[in-house]
């Protein structure tokens, strides 16, 4: 995106007709028309759709996107959310289901759903002008894909900044011959919010959109955030300051507790719904099991915390013990916390003021873990290597790949052309002084050297992450920073898959 054109802009009064011209031709610039790019609406999206397994079940989820009025962090307030919360329905499905997601506008303004980390049918992946034109204001639009992996994902806006008002749910695939072995399990979703107690999140955007240059700082700056570090993050711990941090929508004020017994295995789905922060995971004085990341099983590994980056999950396993126990989120770099309580009827609730401000110990990140060996994918040399650099900078807030911000009037400039069924590597270089969370849509890469199987993975400030694909989903599909403000302010990449 160019200073002059954003989603936000672009999106509002001329959306319908410049997403049916982006569907329609491969490219705006005469210089591309020459590539045979496959589109979401070409036959091969619903012949590969076709070609996935179905059990021949359906699972309807209504989803309305509207306003509501709530209370946040003790603040009453009013934001955006599904189904009048604000965090949406937990979905459930089967591998082999197929979802319909009926999802009705209610919304002043556009919107989609993306159905994050899922390698789905292009046309339902949710992109405005890249696989569909946006949802108009009272329009309503069905989503209609197979599940073919099981695992822990999530749903959101990829409209504007409408996800961090609150626009996001789970979507948890179960498999019907599960191997691990749980009593009872529980869906986090992690979010740090600001909507509605310190302004908006297109408040926050246009303050740090202003940019870090020495001549705006005589400005009042209300959401800049500024010497927030982590060591374990390389540096900068991110842009904007946050005064509420939440756990399944609840902030420390009124923590959600879940009823267990003693000794019983719970499998903790944890999702990292926010928009800049990254959260430390874990249970003082307590190990837990990572056993997924992304939806991928992982060899076992036993931490005192796990760090999740914007857009990541992590599986775990917890053996509960007598009394309360707190599960603790601590965002990296930041002030405050969110936590859940395990209660097993016995003792006293402990007072959020009592509750340790770290977790230290061993700690990982799902980027440092390892595949299981049945998700490795077949070592075979690449048809097609394609770097990524990460650039920009704080100062005048342009974020980039290949020094380009994304263009909705140009979606194909700059893009990394792939072939069907090519085994892809990538090298995602990050010549920032920041840290960022890539997420890659409509597929699931290997990291190197048996790394885990993701589609969500934290680069640091300086660093060269390796991953290979195979390139078997058709269609047109972005790779982009999962910290919301980054991506809005250029950071999307495209990867089109041509003839």
């Amino acid at each position: 995106m160019n200073s002059s054109f954003t989603r936000r802009t672009f999106l509002g009064a001329s959306l319908a007709t410049a997403a049916t011209a982006a569907l329609a031709s491969c490219s705006p610039s005469p210089a591309a028309k020459t590539v045979d790019r496959i589109l979401p609406t070409d036959r091969l999206v619903s012949q590969y759709e076709d070609s996935r397994s179905s059990n021949g079940t359906t699972v309807t989820q209504k989803l309305s996107a509207g306003v509501f009025d709530t209370t946040v962090a003790g603040i009453a307030l009013s934001t955006w959310g599904y189904n009048g919360a604000v965090n949406g329905p937990v979905i459930r499905a089967k591998t082999g289901d197929t979802l319909n997601a009926q999802v009705a506008n209610a919304l002043a303004e556009s919107t989609s759903v993306h159905w994050h980390g899922l390698a789905l049918r292009n046309d339902a992946d949710g992109v405005p002008v890249v696989t569909q034109p946006a949802i108009k204001p009272g329009a309503n639009f069905d989503y209609t894909f197979r599940l073919n992996h099981p695992g822990t994902y999530w749903y959101h806006s990829h409209v504007d900044m409408q996800r961090e008002r609150g626009l996001s749910g789970a979507l948890i695939i179960e498999d019907p011959r599960e191997p691990l072995l749980y009593d009872q399990e529980w869906v986090i979703m992690l979010d740090d919010w600001l909507d509605g107690i310190t302004g908006t999140p297109e408040d926050a955007l246009d303050e740090l959109s202003m940019g870090m240059d020495m001549s705006g700082m005589d400005m009042p700056m209300t959401h800049m955030l500024m010497g927030a570090t982590s060591s374990y993050l390389g540096g900068d711990a991110g842009d904007v300051s946050m005064p509420a941090h939440l756990f399944n929508g609840k902030a420390t004020q009124d923590a959600e507790v879940f009823q267990s017994r003693p000794g019983n295995r719970i499998r903790l789905r944890i999702i990292n719904a926010a928009g800049d922060t990254a959260y430390r995971v874990g249970v003082p004085g307590q190990r837990i099991t990572l056993t997924h990341t992304d939806g991928f099983p992982v060899q076992h590994e036993d931490v005192d915390a796990v760090v999740l980056g914007m857009g990541e999950r992590i599986d775990a396993i917890l053996t509960v013990q007598d009394g309360y126990t707190p599960l603790l989120a601590i965002p990296e770099g930041k002030d405050g916390r969110a936590y859940g309580l395990i209660s097993t009827g016995s003792g006293t609730a402990p007072d959020a003021a009592t509750l340790p401000s770290t977790l230290d110990g061993t700690v990982t990140d799902g980027g440092r873990l390892t595949a299981d060996e049945s998700v490795l994918l077949t070592a075979t040399k690449p048809d097609r290597i394609h770097t990524m650099r990460l650039t920009g900078s704080m100062g005048k807030y342009d974020w980039s790949i290949n020094g380009r911000r994304f263009d909705m009037k140009k979606p194909f400039a700059g893009a990394f052309d792939i072939g069907l069924d090519e085994r892809v590597q990538v090298k995602m270089v990050n010549d920032t002084s920041m840290w960022h969370p890539m997420h890659l849509h409509g597929h699931s890469f290997q990291l190197s050297n048996n790394g885990a199987r993701k589609d969500t993975v934290i680069v640091r400030s300086k660093e060269t992450v390796t991953f290979e694909f195979d390139a078997d989903n058709p269609g047109q599909w972005i790779a982009h920073c999962h910290n919301a403000y980054h991506a809005e302010r250029g950071m999307i990449g495209l990867f089109s898959y041509v003839r």
